[in-house]
């Protein structure tokens, strides 16, 4: 069966986006296709139908695919915790922690998990596209890769190499790649892209030629900006760090970026919304006080990042908007934040023992080794949702009896307190059904004006499918991957 590898020259030159792209590109042209990312490193991760959890990315490639994201689609999941250790996610199951001293001998033993996905899928499609990680010129890292050469060698895949213009040196970028890299790594390369062009790709002729001349390679395409990207949920925590233009005349909802934030995409679909305005707020600075709502977000360490919201300053900043008697909403981590206590008995996240919350809402929560995996929907504000779980942990108290949102199955999810102001729920990717949001919005004095969220990704998905046949050699492409 047939199959193509995207890597790149560094993070974050596009490769997510070029794989959605070309996966939509493909259906539209009447082939079965399946993503395929061999290791992911991300904590925004989405559950699967069968029961696990992969990177956020290979689910909206997923959707670019027209099919359901299943835990094949990205096998080796690394899970970021502290600033040497990251939890270790195999088949969409948590499998335990890696650090850096066990990091090269563990990740060359995942391969054959790896290359059981992906015979899986293979059996399942007529083409497969595979994303890199990183860029297979961090050479350092190449004994026992799975991500870059060493997968795309063991399965004998072709490779295209993305390259990012908008950064600068792109030619010395992929020229270097093939200088540095394995001669046998190279030769898996057949030709490259260059993405994130603004302007006329006329003027980059001389140094597209230059890049064919200096490595042999054929050049595939010149993608120009994509600016439906900017309707898709975004996969790596740096865009968060990147600014922001500020309106005065938009409802602002503010969401502190935490060190370990984690499915901070929740807040995509009310970024689209024209009358709001999302504030990611950096380390370093204050919450606005014009916040008409804060959210705290999920984590992959909440006693760790409740820390770094003391020490940032930041619960001084929202105890400030609770008097002030505006809304805070607590979805996941940030919902065990604003309760009396959080209890680690077992040491999931660090050090065994409990540390005061935020105080906000009168529950409390214990950690435990179980982590709820679960697609799931209920009512809330009195619309129907659709949406996920993802958490260990299990919160009690009061506040519990008023909850946040009743489920399918009947069972109550998170907690308000008295006078409704305070919110939590365990429940992601609630702002993704229509009703709901507007619901919420109304309830915040604004008003909804996106319309359907899925309605809206799936359009953005075929306006890049359409730029990327219109900029690149599709059906060079799409003949490599056959050959």
């Amino acid at each position: 069966m047939a199959a193509i590898m995207f890597q790149g020259t560094g993070s974050d030159v596009g490769k997510s986006l070029l794989v959605a792209g070309f996966c939509r590109a493909l259906l539209r042209r009447g082939h079965s296709v399946l993503p395929f990312k061999p290791q992911n490193m991300s904590n925004n991760a989405a559950v699967t139908v069968d029961g696990g959890e992969i990177g956020r990315a290979q689910a909206l490639q997923a959707m670019a695919a027209g099919v359901a994201p299943h835990t094949d689609m990205n096998p080796v999941l690394l899970k970021p915790q502290a600033d040497r250790t990251s939890q270790l996610i195999v088949h969409g199951q948590l499998r335990g922690s890696l650090g850096t001293g066990n990091f090269r001998a563990a990740r060359g033993e995942l391969l054959d998990a790896v290359m059981d996905s992906y015979a899986r899928l293979k059996a399942q499609c007529d083409i497969v596209v595979v994303e890199g990680a990183g860029s297979p010129a961090e050479v350092n890292l190449r004994a026992g890769d799975i991500a870059n050469m060493g997968f795309a060698r063991a399965a004998d895949v072709p490779v295209i190499l993305v390259g990012d213009i908008d950064r600068g040196g792109v030619i010395a970028a992929i020229a270097g790649t093939k200088a540095v890299i394995d001669p046998a790594d190279a030769a898996m390369i057949r030709g490259f892209l260059i993405n994130k062009f603004r302007g006329d790709p006329a003027l980059f002729e001389d140094g597209y030629r230059h890049i064919e001349r200096l490595t042999g390679w054929r050049g595939f395409g010149v993608i120009p900006w994509l600016t439906a990207a900017a309707r898709l949920p975004s996969e790596d925590a740096v865009v968060l760090e990147r600014g922001q233009a500020r309106s005065g005349d938009r409802l602002t909802i503010a969401c502190p970026i935490l060190p370990r934030i984690a499915n901070f995409d929740d807040l995509d679909p009310l970024k689209l919304e024209p009358g709001v305005e999302v504030v990611m707020v950096p380390p370093g600075q204050p919450i606005p006080a014009e916040a008409a709502l804060i959210v705290l977000p999920g984590s992959k360490a909440t006693i760790a990042d409740l820390q770094a919201v003391r020490d940032q300053g930041w619960d001084i900043d929202i105890r400030a908007h609770h008097r002030r008697g505006r809304p805070i909403l607590g979805i996941c981590g940030g919902y065990q934040m604003l309760g009396r206590r959080i209890a680690d008995p077992d040491g999931i996240e660090g050090p065994c023992g409990s540390v005061e919350g935020l105080g906000l809402l009168d529950v409390e929560t214990r950690l435990t080794p179980v982590k709820t995996l679960e697609r799931t929907g209920g009512t809330a504000l009195g619309q129907a949702f659709s949406g996920y779980e993802m958490h260990v942990g299990l919160t009690e108290g009061k506040d519990c009896a008023r909850p946040f949102a009743i489920m399918d199955d009947g069972r109550a999810d998170g907690a308000s307190d008295r006078g409704g102001s305070v919110c939590g729920t365990y429940v992601h990717g609630l702002f993704g059904s229509t009703s709901l949001r507007a619901a919420f919005l109304e309830r915040l004095g604004g008003k909804s004006m996106l319309g359907d969220y899925q309605a809206s990704v799936n359009d953005a998905l075929d306006a890049i499918a359409a730029q990327l046949e219109e900029h690149v050699d599709m059906t060079a492409m799409i003949d490599l991957a056959t050959a």
